[in-house]
This record gives structure tokens, C-alpha cells and sequence, in this order.
């Protein structure tokens, strides 16, 4: 105890007397031409004393009593590296410089990667400060935090993003999926939507993940089809120490998990391995397709959800300078969903009745199934990978409705019934060469190519009709006697396949040297190619049922009664095809469309620093396009046709450090956006019972002048606090929008001549409270944090009606003469609170909360007096927890949707400035708004469990 009391005197008396010193320095990464590696710990052993590294890899630890020492540098994962014999000298600094190693026997040999480190939401930040355009990430790190589960969820985390009710599409600044571009390792990737343009973020699960990269600004060295962002999935590798991990996780949906009892179509199972071959002319008389026109009882005895996950790699030295990883994981995932509201569509003006006013309820049973697998290969300034992703997604669906289903033709007074039961599915294939090459300390080459195939298939989406024998007697028997249209009851298959090649090359030279042995320029010259190829073809079985008074009366519950007792040579109805019956000679020759798409591209671009605080990135980009389609449809006579153009796309980004912690951004740039092959083919879809929708092979691309002003304050590593302004004008928009029918069809148009968008962001990251405890030699933090980001929108456009009918084939009457842009919502708010503490070095807890916002947005564009159709905003709210017990077992619990709002489309009323000018506009809405579309979707809940071993 003496002994005790003794050295605690001294060490106050040397603190008293200034016996104390300072130990500095710079913790590098080798592998990264010495790079700072920011973010790693520094331990004076046997002490509580120590330090984080700041961005630039420095770190500093005062009042360190005079003394010899062992300084310790760690980075989670990997190998400690000690320094041995490190002297402190009273009132002198002493400098400990090093690079974090494989092992402490190897000093030189580092084995930290800039991949694995950008997992962490620190080093995301460090690459916002440091890069020249304006950039956004979310990593591995702040997935599981914020409990996000695929990357749609993780980029509706970001500053004026928000996710599309349904998809995995999303909105970014209110513009919506043709204007944005998503990537994997920065090479394209294909869609898996006949719809979209880009692929569904939610197949991408976290578990391949290692950020999500969003850059709201364009630069020379992107594809130019760019409006709202450019989205890249950086995928996953490993480095360092071998691993392997097991995770199980369960869970519910409250309304799915709530119902007697869950149906689903006939036909697919429960792992989503299933497809179907379309029939061949024997189907006109056997009438045989090998599964059930009624609904089905779902897998299992519960509707309860389950997931699996494997993980693991390693990483082995080759040679002298060599070295091996690789990383490779598998996931299954299922999810049960049910839905219950209204379905209503083309509401008269007079009256605000809708034509078609239908109950609905909807059972839901999505699975996922991804293999991922990344081989890297390093040597010396050699690097190189390969990746190979496959996903199986699909989507089973059974739908019912009830009610009206037609005011002047269907079921007037109601009781009618139409079951609807569709399976997707979609098999991706994506592979993936990369290679980066240090040359010499001037020159780097960069390269990629990947092979992308496509399949998505809709077999045999089953529809059944049925209304009341009795028109005035809506809850009488039901039959299909009355029904007047062939395609009410029918059998449908839809293929799509694409391929794709991309190549990425690049050279960069650096040049002029400054004093401190660092090139101030960057020259890169490169080249982008994208070769693309689509076939789609779909082929609908309909049964034409005659109206004769030998029609039986038939249970909703039992259509395969009435086709079995009843041939199609009874009399009763006739099979035909989109084509026509089975004595047209093409009556099996499928719809089709179909075409390429190629775009060269080559660009320059220059990045200065004029000093140490202002960076100049320019760049120049000229983009041959060519998109040419061909279609043998039903709506329009066979045809092609061909959209070529040369677009030169100019980009600006100044960079101007205020100080060490503050940035001011200014960026510029012309870019464009390219039709879709959906939105220029004349095929008429019938994905919802409500909204037909088919495309304009007139269509043109639109041209974006982007320009954005951001300052940023980076507290400190883990915070940020920046404000932004951005504008764009947009020449010819497209538009999705209400076509005049009696119902709400709709398609896709150059609305005007002009748009303009303005708005600004906030982005709010702050530690609250952060306190640390020494526990043995152990340093541990608890941490209370908040963050927010908010993002306001303004925009505008002309509608011409007149432009419409002019430029394309199609007539148009829109009801206001200007509008906001479909898809803008004008606010959008994201944030979470999280609190986490460490009760040792392998054990910790972490909570959050996460709340999502987004305002109204307009799904399309009203006309013949309608106002809009209007997506209503809502508030998600989110809480995760996650509780590491050791260095091998985490648990996870997670409630997805706790306010479970009700999401709800309203056809709006006529208001603002009205086209009163078209003789279409005979009068207009103004009895609304009428709810067209409304559902709740429950609270989702589950429990993980991860092993590593």
C-alpha cells in the first residue's frame, strides 16, 4: 500500500513540477501509398492514457509522465502493433511514426485495406470531407446500427432520398427512377423491372454490402443518363484474419401473422425455385395447365418469416510480396405481407363517384436468395478481383377484390369478385473483373469489365371474374355470364431477358510536384462502353365466356369446378389469346418487343490543387448513344424505331477549405436523361387491376443542367454538419401521366418544354454525450447520438397538351397548365437516435431509433379535368437493437413500422392553374379528393442470432 501511495505522490509531483511530456506522430497504411489510416487506436501500455487518429492519421497524447514505454497501435480486427522503448522527456514531444502491419513481425507488410475500413461510418465521413464532388455514403458499419436490411433502406437513410412504396425504386430530390443510375464497383447494372430503369435496391441484402456510395453531383467520369444520382454498391471483400459466421433470424408481420388463415396462389413453393412453361395449341382443347385456378393454403402453419446467412474468408500470403483473399456468403430469406383496403379508379367529375370502387385484401410471400463471391489478388501496386453475384428474388401475390367493378357495365351495384394471383420471379447474374495498377508514382491505370444477364418471368398470373347473376342483387349467386371482356378471366406469361457488357478503362497522370514531395494535378483520359440487349415477349391465355342462360352458378371459392365439369368445346366460352381463337394461324405468336441499347463514351478530366485549400475537378464527357426498339404488338402495327444522339456533358466541382474542419463546395454540369425500353413500347401492361399503362415510341430524352453549393463543418471524425442549394432545369421532362380514358390508364410523355427544381439540405451528425471508462487496460466508450437530414423541394414545369398530340401519336388534355414533377415530394426528413455502450472489449449494446418522412408526391399527372393522382406522405418509424456478447454471439431485435400508417394514393381535385383552353376539359373535379387506394401494411418484428467462429 506504501509502495502504492508512494508512486501516486510521485506522479503528482511530476505533473506539479512539469515532469511531463507529449508523444505524437502518424499512423500510416503502406498499401495505400502510405495514406493516413485514420480512426485507429493508440495505448500507452500499462496506462489509461491514449488516443484516436484524426482524419489525417495523426494523433497526440499530452501529460504523459516522464518514463520509457511500449506505445500501442490497434485497428479492429487486426494484429496490434507495439512499439517498444518509447522515451518521454519532461516538456519534450517524442514522435512515434509507423504504418499498422500484418503482424508485429512484420511491420511492413500492411494488410489494412481502404475497403475494409470504409465500413465504418467514420471513415465514410473522412471520405466526404476529402471528395471533390459531392458524395454521400452509408456503410456496413451503419447498416446493422440503423437495422437496415438491403440497399433500398439504406439509401432512404440519405439526405433528400426517399424509398417508393412497394419497390425497391427511390426518389432522389423528388426525381424519380429514370434520372437516377445505379452501379456495382462502379460498372452498370441491369434492371430487373420491366418498369424501371434501374434494379430494385432491396435485392441487394447488407450482407454484401460494404457501403452504398450516393453522388448527387455529376462528374465526367460517369455515365451522363445521371439526374438525381448516381447509386454504387460497393460489395463486400476481406482482408486480414480468416472468419467464418452463421446467422439465423425470425420474424412477423402483426396483419399477416393476424389472419384465420394465409392464402396464395397455386404453383410455387417455398424456397422460389419454380418456374413454368407456356403452354402449347394443345392448351385449346385439353384446357390443362397443371395447377389451380382457386387460392391455395401458404407454406407451413403460420405466416412467419425466416432467414439464413453464411459468411466467411480468409486471406493468404503468395511469394515474397503476394497475397490471396477472398470472400464468399449465401443468404435465404423469406417475408410474408398481407394488405386490406379500397381499390377505386376513374372517378366521374360531376359526381366524384368512381367507376370502379372495389374492397381488397392482398397476401404476400416475397423471397430472396443471394450468393456472393469476391477472389482479390494483391501484389506489390498490383491490384485485382473478381466478383460474382447471383440473385434469386421472387415475388407471390394473391389479390382479391370485391364491389363495383365497372358503374356502367360490371357489377353496377356490386357484389363483384375478381381473384388475381400472380408469381415473379427474378434471376440475376452479375460478374465482375476489376484491376488497378500503379504504375509508377505518375502514372495509374484502372479497368473493369462485367457480364450481367437478366431473366425475369411472370408464369402464369391466374385471373378469375365473377359478378352477380342478378346486377340487382349484388349478394346473390355469382357466375360469369355477364362478363362482356375477354381479358376478365385469363392465364398470362411474360419473359424478359437482358444481357449486358460493360467496360470501364482508364489512365490518370500525375504532375507537378509540390515541396512537400506531393502532385498538386491529376490528368485522366478514359473510356466507358455499355452494350445492351432486351427481349420481351408475353402471350395471355382469355377466355371469352358467352352470355347465354345455360351459365352456371359458380363458388368464388371453387373455379376449377366450372372449367373441369366444362370443356372448351361445351359452348360455354371460347379460349383465345391476345391474337385471337385457335383457328388464327398466329393465334400462339407471342407479344414482343425488343432492341439494344449502345453507348460509347470517352472523357478528360483535370483535379488541381491551386494550395492547400482550393481544388479545382473538371471534367468534359461526349456520349454516343444509340437505342433502337422494335415491336409486334396488338395495340400498334409492328414497327421500330431508333433514338440516336451525341451529348457532350461538360462538369465543374471547386472545392474551398475554410479550415481543417470546413468545406465549401460549388459544382456544376450538363447531363441527360435516355428514355426507357418500357416507356417507348407499345405493349399494353395490366399489372393492377385499376392502372393500365403502355408506352410511346415517340418519346425523346430530356436535358438536365445541374448546379449545387454545400458547406460542411466536420466537428470531429464522427460528426458533420453541412447545409446545401441546389438547382436544376430540365429540358423536355418526361412525365408519367393519366391519358384520356374512362379509366386511370396512363403513359409516358415529353409534358412540356421546361422543368425547374430548387431546394436545399441540411445534414445534422452530433455525439450528444460520449464518455469513456478504463476497465483493466481497457479504454470503453458509451455514446448517445443523433442525426438528422432534412430536404426541401420546389418544382415546377409546363404542360402542353398540344406538344403531346403534336410529337407523338397519342392525345393528351392535362388538366393544369403547369404542375410540380411527378414523383417530387417537397419535404423529406430522416433521423435516428442511437446509444451505445461497451462492457468490454467484445461486448457492447446498441439501440436506435429511426424515423423516415417524406411529403406528398404526385404518382401522375391529372388530365380531362382530373387533378393529380397523389401518393400521401407518411411517417415510418424504426427501433433496433443489437447486443454483442462476446467476441462470437450477437443478437439482434429489430420492429419495423411502428406507427403502421396507412399508405394512400387519392385522385386529387382540379386546382391551380387550369387549362380551361381544351375542349377535352369539359368540366372539372372538384368533389375530392377520393381516396383511389389504401392499405395498412403492419409492424414488422424479428429476431437474429449470429454466431462466429
Amino acid at each position: 500500500m506504501k509502495q502504492i501511495l508512494g508512486l501516486i505522490l510521485l506522479m503528482f509531483s511530476a505533473v506539479a513540477l512539469g515532469q511531463t511530456g507529449t508523444i505524437e506522430g502518424t499512423l500510416s497504411d503502406k498499401e495505400t501509398n502510405n495514406e493516413p489510416l485514420p480512426f485507429a487506436n493508440v495505448i500507452i501500455k500499462g496506462t489509461t492514457k491514449g488516443a484516436t487518429t484524426d482524419f489525417d492519421g495523426k494523433y497526440i497524447i499530452e501529460n504523459v509522465p516522464v518514463g520509457t514505454y511500449e506505445v500501442e497501435f490497434s485497428f479492429v480486427g487486426y494484429e496490434p502493433v507495439t512499439v517498444p522503448n518509447v522515451v518521454v522527456e519532461a516538456g519534450k514531444f517524442t514522435n512515434v511514426s509507423t504504418a499498422l502491419g500484418a503482424s508485429a513481425a512484420a511491420l511492413d507488410e500492411v494488410v489494412i485495406q481502404v475497403q475494409t475500413s470504409r465500413e465504418r461510418e467514420s471513415a465514410l465521413l473522412l471520405e466526404q470531407k476529402k471528395a471533390l464532388t459531392l458524395e454521400t455514403a452509408i456503410g456496413a458499419q451503419e447498416l446493422a446500427r440503423k437495422g437496415v436490411s438491403d440497399a433500398a433502406a439504406a439509401v432512404s437513410k440519405v439526405t433528400g432520398i426517399s424509398k417508393a412504396e412497394g419497390s425497391g425504386s427511390v426518389f432522389v430530390r423528388g426525381l424519380g427512377d429514370r434520372y437516377n443510375i445505379t452501379t456495382m464497383n462502379n460498372l452498370p447494372l441491369p434492371s430487373n423491372n420491366t418498369s424501371r430503369k434501374n434494379i430494385d435496391l432491396d435485392l441487394f441484402g447488407s450482407n454484401i454490402i460494404e457501403a452504398v456510395g450516393i453522388d448527387k453531383t455529376f462528374n465526367a467520369q460517369n455515365y451522363g443518363d445521371f439526374g438525381g444520382a448516381n447509386i454504387n454498391i460497393s460489395s463486400k471483400s476481406t482482408s486480414g484474419k480468416g472468419f467464418f459466421e452463421i446467422s439465423l433470424g425470425s420474424g412477423l408481420n402483426t396483419v399477416a401473422a393476424g389472419q384465420d388463415s394465409f392464402y396464395l396462389p397455386d404453383g410455387a413453393n417455398y424456397t422460389g425455385f419454380y418456374n413454368k412453361e407456356v403452354p402449347g395449341r394443345d392448351i385449346f382443347t385439353a384446357n390443362e395447365y397443371g395447377t389451380s385456378w382457386d387460392r391455395q393454403d401458404a407454406y407451413g402453419p403460420a405466416p412467419v418469416n425466416f432467414d439464413i446467412s453464411l459468411q466467411g474468408g480468409d486471406a493468404f500470403d503468395i511469394g515474397e510480396e503476394g497475397r490471396l483473399d477472398f470472400f464468399v456468403t449465401g443468404t435465404y430469406e423469406n417475408k410474408y405481407s398481407y394488405r386490406e383496403g379500397v381499390n377505386r379508379g376513374g372517378l366521374q367529375i360531376t359526381t366524384g363517384t368512381p367507376r370502379s370502387d372495389l374492397d381488397y385484401t392482398s397476401f404476400g410471400f416475397n423471397t430472396n436468395t443471394t450468393v456472393y463471391g469476391n477472389v482479390g489478388y494483391r501484389q506489390g501496386k498490383t491490384k485485382l478481383d473478381f466478383n460474382s453475384l447471383y440473385l434469386n428474388n421472387t415475388q407471390d401475390k394473391l389479390d382479391e377484390f370485391n364491389g363495383i367493378i365497372d358503374l356502367f357495365d360490371n357489377a353496377q351495384e356490386g357484389g363483384g369478385f375478381i381473384q388475381r394471383g400472380t408469381f415473379e420471379r427474378t434471376q440475376l447474374f452479375v460478374n465482375q473483373l476489376l484491376g488497378e495498377h500503379n504504375l509508377n508514382e505518375q502514372w495509374d491505370v484502372n479497368w473493369g469489365v462485367s457480364y450481367n444477364t437478366l431473366l425475369n418471368v411472370v408464369p402464369d398470373r391466374k385471373q378469375t371474374t365473377l359478378l352477380p347473376t342478378n346486377s340487382n342483387q349484388p349478394e346473390g349467386p355469382k357466375s360469369f355470364r355477364l362478363i362482356s371482356a375477354a381479358s376478365d378471366n385469363h392465364r398470362f406469361f411474360q419473359e424478359l431477358n437482358e444481357d449486358e457488357i460493360s467496360a470501364n478503362l482508364s489512365t490518370s497522370y500525375n504532375f507537378s510536384k509540390n515541396e512537400e514531395e506531393e502532385f498538386d494535378g491529376t490528368l485522366t483520359v478514359g473510356y466507358n462502353g455499355r452494350f445492351k440487349n432486351v427481349d420481351f415477349e408475353a402471350i395471355q391465355f382469355n377466355y371469352q365466356i358467352l352470355n347465354i342462360n345455360e351459365q352456371p352458378t359458380i363458388d368464388p371459392r371453387n373455379i376449377d369446378a366450372y372449367f373441369n365439369e366444362n370443356g372448351v368445346n361445351s359452348g360455354l366460352y371460347q379460349l383465345r389469346t391476345f391474337r385471337g381463337p385457335e383457328s388464327s394461324a398466329n393465334a400462339l405468336e407471342p407479344q414482343t418487343y425488343g432492341g439494344n441499347q449502345q453507348i460509347n463514351a470517352g472523357y478528360v478530366t483535370l483535379k488541381y490543387n491551386f494550395n492547400e485549400k482550393f481544388t479545382l475537378f473538371a471534367g468534359f464527357r461526349g456520349e454516343q448513344i444509340n437505342q433502337f426498339i422494335e415491336w409486334n404488338t396488338i395495340t400498334q402495327a409492328p414497327g421500330d424505331t431508333e433514338l440516336s444522339t451525341f451529348e457532350y456533358l461538360p462538369s465543374l466541382s471547386l472545392k474551398y477549405a475554410l479550415n481543417d474542419k470546413q468545406n465549401l463546395r460549388f459544382a456544376a454540369s450538363k447531363t441527360y436523361t435516355l428514355p426507357q425500353f418500357k416507356e417507348r413500347a407499345p405493349f399494353l401492361f395490366q399489372e393492377d387491376i385499376n392502372n393500365d399503362s403502355f408506352g410511346n415510341p415517340f418519346l425523346k430524352n430530356s436535358t438536365n443542367y445541374n448546379v449545387d453549393l454545400r458547406w460542411e463543418l466536420f466537428p470531429k471524425s464522427s460528426e458533420l454538419i453541412s447545409f446545401g442549394v441546389f438547382g436544376k432545369l430540365i429540358e423536355n421532362p418526361i412525365n408519367t401521366y393519366l391519358v384520356l380514358s374512362a379509366a386511370n390508364d396512363i403513359s409516358y410523355a415529353n409534358t412540356g418544354d421546361q422543368a425547374t427544381a430548387y431546394g436545399a439540405e441540411l445534414e445534422v451528425r452530433l455525439d450528444l454525450i460520449e464518455s469513456e471508462i478504463t476497465r483493466g487496460n481497457a479504454i470503453l466508450s458509451e455514446k448517445f447520438t443523433f442525426g438528422t437530414n432534412l430536404s426541401y423541394l420546389n418544382s415546377n414545369q409546363e404542360l402542353s397538351s398540344e406538344k403531346v398530340t403534336e410529337e407523338t401519336n397519342q392525345s393528351a388534355a392535362f388538366t393544369n397548365t403547369e404542375a410540380p414533377l411527378q414523383g417530387a415530394s417537397d419535404f423529406i426528413a430522416n433521423g435516428d437516435i442511437t446509444y451505445f455502450r461497451e462492457f468490454s472489449e467484445s461486448s457492447n449494446l446498441s439501440t436506435t431509433l429511426v424515423a423516415n418522412y417524406f411529403s406528398d408526391r404526385i404518382y401522375a399527372l391529372g388530365s380531362a379535368g382530373r387533378g393529380h393522382l397523389v401518393d400521401k406522405g407518411f411517417v415510418t418509424l424504426d427501433w433496433v437493437t443489437r447486443f454483442q456478447l462476446n467476441d462470437r454471439i450477437e443478437l439482434g431485435l429489430s420492429f419495423g413500422n411502428l406507427l403502421n400508417p396507412t399508405v394512400t394514393r387519392i385522385q386529387d381535385n382540379a386546382k391551380g392553374e387550369l387549362d380551361r383552353e381544351n375542349p377535352a376539359n369539359t368540366g372539372f373535379f372538384d368533389q375530392g379528393p377520393i381516396d383511389v387506394l389504401s392499405y395498412n401494411k403492419g409492424v414488422d418484428m424479428s429476431l437474429g442470432f449470429t454466431y462466429k467462429f
